[in-house]
């Protein structure tokens, strides 16, 4: 079963997830923010977010496209376009 979700609703369970489990200001998290420059993810943190997004969601983003994201608005725009 699919979950539907807005795009405001996607930013706002990412923002959720980066401040409240990887500890990052909330001020910090913008749709144009890095993940790793900005917010200061490495790549163990970057699974660990693929992984919520997967209980989030209920559809696994393939490593490959993951590969790809570079900031918030990536990972926002990579989780709608599972959810078409």
């Amino acid at each position: 079963m699919s979950k539907n979700f807005t795009y405001d609703e996607i930013m706002e369970k990412l923002t959720e997830i980066l401040v409240d489990d990887f500890e990052i200001d909330r001020e910090l998290v913008t749709p144009e923010s890095n993940l790793f420059d900005d917010l200061e993810l490495d790549s163990i943190d970057a699974v660990d977010l693929a992984v919520k997004l997967q209980y989030f969601t209920d559809k696994k983003i393939s490593p490959d496209k993951f590969k790809q994201i570079k900031t918030v608005e990536d990972v926002a725009q990579t989780i709608a376009e599972l959810l078409k």
